[in-house]
């Protein structure tokens, strides 16, 4: 009611009913008394009940007084320049969502991006689709305000409004909206075209009863029809990936669809297959930037560098503020050895979305690559800040302080963030070093078996506890931790050097027991 545009069209309906209904108007003797300027006290009392009734004014303001924006490919006839091309074309999509009431065939998630040409000529064709539908509909209206049977009148004119009201906030006529065809939009018309369908039947019941055998089979097939599509349709909704399937045969021509199948392919591991419905999608939709940031990223990871800048480059051109595409080119780039550009590259994303801190992170990573530590530690700090479980860029600052012998602070740093992530195995691991560094190491080997509980299976981890207890002097159990992280990796760079050296010290033990 108060969020999704089916909301306020709830209120509409609601104060048809009481029009209609509750206080029993015929809406043809009001319209005749409006237009003839002849105002009436109990025509005024009657609508000054009414707005109170139903709120209008008061969901308006709940929802703003302005509309939200969109961009071309949401909506492409609302931005044509010719006022008759608009026309024709909001037309055109009024019969196909009429067309969708009456056979509920072609349905798709999304209707944009070039699912529905646009009508850009009087030799088309489906000019004759809203000709037809504006038909039925004066028809209909001619029924519902001049039959002399009240009841007939009344159920028509209801019916109308039902399938009419709900409707007008995507109708284009108030504001801009941003969708050519919303299935959802149609939940409340449904009820008034089941409304004027069962008049329907049952007036041809009475009138035909000849045919009333004919009827009632016709009218059970259309009913079992629409039931299994309704089950099929379920069926579909089940799994983005049969729903994104299901919309490729009905718009094969819609490049969200493309990128939408793309990126259910990359989230479950197979990138090869993302890759050609990216591209597609880039195809259909050249200025499509997040299929063209997808598509960059997944060949970034192929290492596929080149391609992969152009992608980026293009996407943050059509689109300067899309950060996102900033950071990734700038990954591309500090890949490629650009450090300059990739630091600018960084330092834009930033620009355009203050808080964030995975792009702090990588540049961090750029500025450990430049060895300016003193930076790379400002932006893995500023990462922390602005999101403090950030366990990337408090292990990196651990590591680097650890490598650059500021040993007291890398202690400091990696006990602090384990306040934080406390069951975080890296860096209780990269803590452990550091300890064992300044030789306390009954309290790195408590971070080493702590990270070890977690994942019992990390082979550096076992090699580094080894070296601890050979240090330590505790050789028993440096051969076991040195022969664990061995069968886990056997060639573990260092490990196997170390154990040799750790054996021929047991032998030279046991020579001098002996």
């Amino acid at each position: 009611m108060l969020c999704k545009e089916q909301g306020i069209t709830v209120l509409g309906v609601n104060a048809a009913y009481d029009i209609l209904m509750v206080c029993n108007l015929n809406i043809y003797e009001l319209a005749h008394q409006l237009l003839s300027r002849r105002k009436s006290d109990d025509v005024s009392d009657l609508f000054t009940g009414w707005l109170v009734r139903s709120g209008l004014l008061m969901r308006w303001r709940i929802m703003g007084t302005g509309p939200p924006s969109f961009t071309e490919v949401d909506n492409p006839a609302s931005f044509a320049e010719n006022v008759i091309l608009r026309i024709v074309n909001y037309n055109y999509y009024y019969s196909l969502n009429a067309w969708l009431l009456l056979c509920p065939w072609w349905l798709c998630f999304d209707w944009s991006m070039g699912c529905v040409p646009l009508i850009k000529s009087a030799a088309d064709w489906r000019i004759f689709w809203p000709l037809l539908l504006w038909c039925c509909l004066m028809g209909l209206v001619y029924q519902a305000l001049c039959s002399q049977d009240s009841n007939k009148r009344r159920t028509l004119t209801f019916g109308l409004v039902l399938l009419v009201i709900p409707f007008l906030p995507a109708s284009n006529l108030f504001f801009r909206v941003g969708f050519v065809i919303a299935e959802r939009v149609l939940y409340l018309s449904s009820a008034g075209y089941c409304l004027i369908l069962a008049y329907a039947v049952g007036y041809c019941s009475c009138h035909w009863k000849k045919h009333k055998r004919l009827l009632r089979v016709t009218t059970l097939t259309l009913l079992c029809v629409n039931v299994a599509r309704s089950a099929q349709r379920s069926q579909q909704w089940r799994s983005e990936q049969s729903l994104f399937a299901s919309a490729l045969s009905v718009c094969p021509l819609n490049a969200k669809v493309h990128y939408n199948i793309g990126k259910n392919l990359a989230d479950r591991g197979n990138q090869s297959a993302a890759v050609k419905y990216y591209r597609e999608a880039v195809r259909l939709h050249p200025k499509y930037v997040h299929a063209m940031n997808n598509l960059g990223n997944i060949l970034k990871e192929r290492n596929e560098l080149k391609e992969a800048e152009e992608l980026l480059s293009a996407a943050v051109h059509i689109q300067p503020d899309f950060a996102a595409a900033w950071m990734n080119l700038g990954i591309v780039q500090n890949s490629l050895k650009k450090f300059d550009e990739a630091e600018q590259s960084y330092w834009n994303a930033i620009r355009f979305r203050k808080k964030y801190p995975d792009c702090y992170y990588n540049l961090g990573r750029l500025y450990a690559d430049l060895n300016r530590s003193i930076d790379a530690l400002n932006a893995w700090r500023n990462a922390t800040m602005l999101k403090p479980d950030h366990s990337l860029a408090w292990n990196n600052m651990v590591i680097l302080l650890d490598n650059t012998g500021n040993l007291a602070q890398a202690e400091l740093i990696g006990k602090e963030a384990l306040k934080i992530l406390p069951k975080d195995h890296t860096i209780m691991f990269s803590l452990a070093n550091v300890l064992g560094k300044q030789e306390k190491y009954k309290e790195s080997e408590g971070f080493f078996l702590n990270a070890l509980k977690i994942n019992p299976n990390i082979a550096s981890c076992h090699g580094n506890l080894a070296v601890l207890y050979h240090r330590w002097g505790k050789l028993d159990l440096a051969k076991r931790h040195y022969e664990l992280s061995l069968r886990l990796d056997p060639s573990a760079p260092g490990t196997k050097e170390n154990y040799n050296m750790l054996k021929r010290k047991l032998e030279q033990r046991q020579r001098a027991v002996g």
